[in-house]
């Protein structure tokens, strides 16, 4: 009986390390795929991560542009029209707006009242807004730029920064767990080889929950 069972244990050694061999390969290529991935983007969240951190120490003097224009009379009659609560400016005016101006407004929310219409423009790093007297015409557009480290912070949050860059940081992310559960499974294929492994992992989950439990209050 012995005679008949040693092939086929022979067979279940050889596959062991052919099975590791393979997860350990596909492992590997997958973990250096997102950390390429994903290594500009990290390195920017760990820096804006730790600007955010110290943003009452890091002093930034807003620079504001304040412009006053008049709208040309053959559009300002396009505004005389009584429009929905929140609709945007009409598309001649975007048109001007852009030439005349350099602001972008089309796709815009405005807020109409009897007297005028603004829109709120925020972007990252800033705000800006822009208000058109109704019957006169007159135009004043107010810009506020708060410096690169705010416009990076802005990256970091997500805040008006659009629809494609709030897609890009759920990628990224996706790109961030495949690296994080690739090099925990790479991890837990070393551990017998390395013996801090799983002490160091415990360190790093320990740690921050005893510095939320001590010093969060």
């Amino acid at each position: 009986m012995g005679d008949e069972h040693a092939p086929h244990a022979a067979a279940r050694r050889e596959a062991d390390p052919n099975r590791r061999a393979y997860w350990l390969k596909t492992l590997h290529r997958w973990h250096w795929i997102s950390a390429a991935l994903s290594l500009v983007a990290l390195l920017l969240f760990s820096v804006t991560g730790i600007t955010l951190n110290h943003a009452a120490q890091i002093e930034s003097e807003p620079h504001v542009v304040n412009v006053k224009e008049t709208l040309p009379a053959s559009l300002l009659r396009s505004l005389k029209k009584e429009p929905a609560a929140d609709a945007p400016l009409p598309g001649a005016v975007n048109d001007w707006l852009a030439d005349a101006l350099d602001v972008r407004t089309a796709g815009r929310k405005g807020e109409w009242s009897d007297s005028d219409v603004y829109v709120s423009l925020p972007r990252p790093g800033g705000d800006a807004w822009i208000s058109i007297d109704r019957e006169s015409g007159a135009i004043e557009y107010e810009r506020t730029d708060r410096g690169w480290i705010a416009w990076l912070n802005d990256l970091h949050k997500g805040r008006n920064t659009g629809a494609a860059w709030r897609w890009f940081i759920d990628l990224f992310a996706v790109a961030c767990l495949l690296f994080a559960f690739t090099g925990l499974w790479l991890l837990q294929l070393h551990a017998r080889q390395r013996g801090k492994t799983w002490p160091l992992v415990v360190a790093g989950l320990t740690i921050p929950l005893l510095v939320i439990l001590l010093f969060m209050h």
